[in-house]
């Protein structure tokens, strides 16, 4: 069992090590720090991203420094150690920004401590070492790994917003998104409290449950609620370049949608339009990459926010259609949707759809025969254009 030691009693804990130990052990440090990171990557699936992910990279420099900082502690034990115990506040500190607990860190820990100490009982008896030194140099490494975590758990802290603060700024989110609005009044007094200014507009994003946030790219003016099972954030303003690159970075593998920019009063209104979009990135209707805006997207929202309303559109205007079997049909809904939006002659929209403009004349007949008036019927092509759109939408969706 490790002893619990606050920062600064490394090594002092034994008896002091033989120095030239130093020199033999710095040796082994390039493989040692290899090692442990290659078995904290394997054992721990966090660390295990693309080498160049700043999250392993944390770590790399951690292991580095704290295997310097331990050998150099043997070879001279008053040697300053402010730039290591800050590497270690840091990798705290950063474990809080990403939103994560300390036990990744801490199991990475004791990882490195069990494959040093493998090391150790390997190389011990080729260098000769007396058991009193082995024994003396298993209390300094586990003292040290104690010393790791104490520091760790120090910048963790330290990072952690305020708790009061991060409840007051949760409460204003929940007052912004009432319905109906709250009045301006108790958005201002509750804003004061939570140290945020009122803008003149905001946007809300709605994000995908269970997705990973890296909290130290967010901005600090943003509020957020990311524990429930539909999370959001409150945007300050217009969602601009800047403000979709930190939505990408700390949403790395969710596709979030940004709702419209609205004044405060309507914020539930952009929340409500973000959400309303989500299931459509994540069906394939819309693909835009990792974030979507709503605003480019305003019609098939539109078109799309009443699916059984679609239907019975369908139902009226497209009944005679519908009877056909699925050949007839879609050759005849394509025909259709051509005319509808290009208002071609037989011979351009022929071209268009690489049919004989004989064809087309046929297709055309047979429509025509089929619907009826509606044909000439401004609003009735209006609703038949909608309904087609409509339909090409979920079916790119469905992946047909």
């Amino acid at each position: 069992m490790t002893q619990t030691v606050e920062p600064g009693d490394l090594i002092q804990l034994s008896s002091p090590l033989p120095r030239q130990l130093a020199i033999v052990m710095r040796q082994q440090l390039p493989s040692l720090a290899k090692e442990v990171i290659e078995e904290i990557r394997r054992a721990i699936p966090a660390y295990g991203r693309p080498i160049k992910g700043p999250y392993v990279q944390a770590l790399q420099i951690g292991v580095e420094r704290a295997l310097d900082q331990f050998v150099e502690q043997i070879a001279s034990p008053g040697a300053p150690s402010d730039r290591y115990k800050e590497t270690c506040r840091r990798l705290g500190r950063f474990e809080a920004q990403e939103g994560r607990t300390l036990d990744n860190l801490q199991a990475a820990f004791r990882i490195g401590a069990q494959v040093a100490w493998r090391r150790v009982m390997k190389t011990g008896p080729e260098l000769q070492l007396s058991s009193t030194v082995m024994a003396q140099l298993a209390a300094s490494l586990f003292a040290f790994i104690d010393e790791l975590a104490s520091l760790a758990l120090e910048g963790y802290l330290d990072a952690l917003p305020s708790e009061e603060l991060e409840e007051h700024r949760r409460r204003l989110l929940q007052l912004l998104l009432r319905t109906p609005a709250a009045s301006r009044r108790a958005v201002a007094e509750l804003a004061q409290i939570a140290e945020w200014e009122v803008p003149d507009e905001v946007t809300l994003v709605a994000v995908p449950a269970g997705s990973r946030v890296v909290r130290a790219s967010l901005d600090q003016d943003l509020l957020a609620d990311l524990t429930g099972d539909e999370p959001h954030l409150l945007v300050p303003g217009r969602v601009n370049e800047d403000r979709l690159r930190m939505l990408a970075e700390a949403l790395p593998e969710g596709r979030v949608v940004t709702g419209l920019s609205v004044a405060p009063v309507h914020a539930a209104d952009s929340l409500r339009w973000a959400r309303q979009t989500l299931p459509l990135v994540e069906q394939g209707v819309l693909s835009d990459g990792p974030v979507t805006r709503c605003e480019d997207h305003l019609i098939t929202l539109w078109l799309l926010s009443d699916p059984a309303m679609v239907d019975q559109l369908a139902r009226r205007h497209l009944a005679g259609v519908s009877r056909l079997n699925s050949v007839q049909r879609d050759r005849l809904l394509a025909t259709l949707h051509t005319w509808l939006t290009t208002r071609g002659t037989a011979a351009e929209i022929a071209e268009e759809l690489d049919v004989h403009p004989q064809t087309v004349r046929y297709r055309m007949r047979k429509l025509e025969g089929t619907l009826g008036d509606r044909l000439a019927d401004p609003d009735a092509r209006f609703a038949i254009e909608v309904v087609l759109r409509a339909m090409w939408l979920r079916e790119r969706g469905a992946g047909r």
